[in-house]
């Protein structure tokens, strides 16, 4: 893979605003509300925060879970509410959404029968339908399907998606697509080294399973890329820190080792060490957000990824002020801002101007350097014409 510094690279040393958690603890992810940031914290906290957009002044927090928050997102619908709230998931086996009014559990989701560990989860498009992933216990890792509305006890669950710890779960999230089919199909992926699409409607788990893909290492994290061209896919990070990028019908398309990559700016030599997220968005694309053992953070992008040939640009810098690793990252392009939380228990914001818009499939920056796109975050938007049950193909390994 070709790293190249972008023509219109920019670098910065001071964050807009500063924040840390009132306690010793990593700050583990990050979701937006409406007028505020949550965030996670880890052992021995285990809470949940809210802070002021604005300001990062810390405005409450919520009891989270015991045993530790382990996803956290802010969804547009759950339940019929017309309002953008906080999902989480723990390993109390409970997902939970939260009142950010009054700090309270609004709706909470239980496992049935005996309690396992939830590793992720997510809501669909409608707000009707809400997943979570477990952690592989007695031979079994199990996807459960609640709805909301009616929280008590699971609907359906799947048992033979995956064999070990399922660590994501993302619905599409496609507002230009024509079937409302296509709102209710499940990306997974799991340390079983697999990605899969299922329906999530379908009660015969015989049936839900539409389309697998083999990584080849534990997956990390996981989640749709925007559509280009008419092109769907996903992308999926792993535990030894690569990064695969797969379209269509779950044909690999593009893999790479983040480490291997380094540029020599006029400041400085970038070397990545580890993937933090990506960040989809129809506009922008994918991009990639990597960090230094040393606090530093990036964003990677990446012209094409349907060629293997393609070059990667360094289009960002953020340095100076984390303390070791960087956990979290979520860029706001509302505000052209990047949050990201790290190790050190501080949650910093920095400007990001706005990116480069992609047109056909090719990020438009005005610069005659390779263009760029690439890595991962949250919240993708995604055409899902490729991957209807019509297409339905058999597992492979």
């Amino acid at each position: 893979m070709v790293l190249l510094e972008s023509a219109t690279l920019v670098e910065q040393t001071n964050p807009l605003r500063s924040s840390s958690l009132p306690c010793d603890a990593y700050l583990l992810a990050i979701a937006a509300l409406g007028s505020h940031y949550a965030a996670s914290a880890s052992a021995p906290s285990h809470r949940i925060y809210l802070f002021d957009k604005s300001s990062l002044r810390t405005l409450q927090s919520f009891e989270g879970h015991n045993g530790g928050t382990t996803s956290l997102r802010g969804v547009d619908s759950v339940a019929g509410t017309n309002r953008r709230v906080v999902l989480s998931s723990g390993r109390d086996g409970v997902v939970r959404v939260w009142d950010d009014r009054t700090g309270a559990t609004a709706i909470e989701m239980p496992c049935e029968g005996e309690q396992r560990a939830l590793l992720s989860c997510d809501v669909s498009l409608d707000g009707l339908t809400i997943a979570a992933g477990t952690e592989l216990r007695s031979d079994d890792a199990l996807i459960l399907y609640w709805d909301p509305r009616h929280p008590a006890a699971p609907l359906r669950k799947h048992t033979s998606t995956h064999s070990d710890d399922i660590t994501s779960v993302h619905f599409s999230r496609s507002p230009s697509s024509s079937s409302s089919r296509s709102h209710h199909l499940l990306l997974s992926g799991s340390t079983d080294g697999l990605v899969c699409i299922s329906n999530a409607e379908e009660p015969d788990e015989d049936e839900a399973g539409l389309y697998v893909g083999n990584v080849g290492s534990s997956v990390s994290q996981a989640d749709w890329m925007p559509s280009r061209a008419g092109r769907a896919g996903v992308w999926a990070a792993t535990d030894m820190e690569t990064f695969s990028v797969w379209s269509d019908e779950l044909d690999l398309n593009n893999d790479l080792d983040i480490r291997e990559p380094s540029v020599h700016t006029q400041a400085r030599t970038w070397v990545t060490d580890y993937l933090v997220g990506c960040h989809a968005s129809e506009e922008s694309g994918l991009s990639v957000i990597v960090g230094s053992n040393e606090g530093d953070i990036a964003l990677l992008r990446n012209a094409d990824f349907h060629d293997r040939t393609s070059h990667w640009s360094l289009e960002r810098v953020w340095t100076g002020h984390h303390k070791g690793v960087v956990r979290s990252a979520l860029l706001d392009e509302r505000a052209n801002v990047l949050l990201t939380g790290g190790e050190d228990a501080n949650l910093l914001a920095w400007s990001c101007a706005s990116l480069p818009k992609e047109e056909n499939g090719m990020a438009v920056d005005g610069s005659s350097s390779p263009p760029v796109l690439a890595k991962r975050d949250h919240e993708g938007d995604i055409e899902m014409s490729h991957f209807s049950p019509e297409n339905k193909r058999t597992r492979y390994l």
